[in-house]
């Protein structure tokens, strides 16, 4: 099935748009690995300009994916919060949501992408290799703990 049309809007972490994708990613995250504190790790300031931003991808008003970045580094963008509604997954708008961080990531004078992802998200360690991330973890022997880190020049 192909990606519906969509709307990609800048957006302020706290804009109501952006709630449907912090709350679905908290039980996410959380089915996945137990309580944690992953979504506050970091304040939601660093998502803002001019050295972050955040993204959603809206279909009918409706908010169906998104994500953020945040400095990593003078020159590394690190993309957080990539995040597609259940109903709407398998259509590419994952591959979308990246795509546009990495657009938007290089217009702000970033020249690489630092991201990383749980060892029980092979989804999304699927959607980066299709993207042309490089892992700095054999895929072949995935570690079973810890973040997977991946890095990719833009």
């Amino acid at each position: 099935m192909s990606a519906p049309a969509f709307e990609v809007r800048l957006v302020a972490p706290d804009d109501p748009a952006v709630r449907p994708l912090l709350a679905d990613l908290a039980l996410e995250y959380t089915s996945r690995y137990g309580a944690n504190d992953e979504l506050n790790r970091y304040p939601a300031e660093e998502f803002t300009p001019p050295d972050g931003a955040f993204l959603v991808l809206v279909v009918g008003g409706e908010t169906v994916a998104g994500g953020a970045f945040r400095r990593y580094d003078a020159d590394t963008a690190e993309l957080k919060r990539v995040w597609t509604h259940p109903g709407h997954r398998r259509r590419g708008l994952g591959a979308v949501v990246v795509r546009e961080l990495e657009r938007e990531a290089a217009r702000r004078g970033y020249l690489r992408i630092h991201l990383t992802t749980g060892p029980r998200q092979p989804e999304a360690v699927a959607l980066y290799l299709a993207g042309g991330y490089t892992p700095r973890f054999d895929p072949d022997d995935r570690p079973k703990r810890g973040p997977l880190p991946f890095v990719k020049s833009l």
